[in-house]
């Protein structure tokens, strides 16, 4: 089984620094197969065994935590969720520019009355659709200038998510699909 890993807050605005050759390492050493990186910001392909997958967010947390002294958030996701993912982003269908599309991945399946106590109109003209473990958005303005933060959506939820632009979510697919491709 594919999985991909996604650590919130790694490598952005030189915090939380952590050299993916490192992050490759401790997943190796945690028992995954298969192990690779996209980009610095912490996004890690593998493959492993179920039982493995059950306890890894909480090892990799702790092996970071002890190695290099901060504490990260892991959020993990099979190829078929991530595949998923996309098929089911509501703004596919509008005809919007992808380039303004992000997803915010959450630790935790949120309470129906969490969800509808979030304002809709929080960040005009930036939208959202939260769909089980995932929330779509659409920020014609981007990410940087909209009011739909983690810190927003994380205090309202009651669980931890990170947030993917939507041209990594679709290359972390193709990283998936190329290696259940290979023989």
């Amino acid at each position: 089984m594919k999985y991909v890993a996604l650590l919130r807050g790694i490598n952005v605005g030189g915090n939380n620094v952590l050299p993916m050759k490192a992050l490759a390492a401790m997943f190796e050493s945690a028992g995954c197969r298969d192990v690779r990186t996209y980009i610095q910001s912490g996004n890690v392909v593998f493959s492993a065994p179920a039982a493995v997958v059950r306890k890894l967010s909480d090892a990799i947390t702790k092996a970071i935590e002890k190695r290099f002294g901060f504490r990260v958030p892991v959020v993990i996701r099979t190829s078929e969720e991530l595949a998923r993912t996309i098929r089911e982003n509501p703004f596919l269908k509008t005809g919007a520019d992808e380039k303004a599309f992000h997803v915010y991945f959450l630790a935790a399946l949120p309470e129906t009355k969490s969800i509808a106590g979030l304002d809709p109109n929080r960040s005009t003209p930036d939208v959202f659709h939260v769909r089980e473990r995932e929330i779509y958005l659409h920020l014609p303005n981007g990410m940087g200038r909209s009011k739909l933060t983690n810190a927003y959506f994380d205090s309202r939820l009651a669980t931890v998510s990170t947030a993917r632009n939507w041209t990594t979510v679709r290359k972390l697919l193709a990283m998936m699909e190329a290696e259940d491709a290979q023989p």
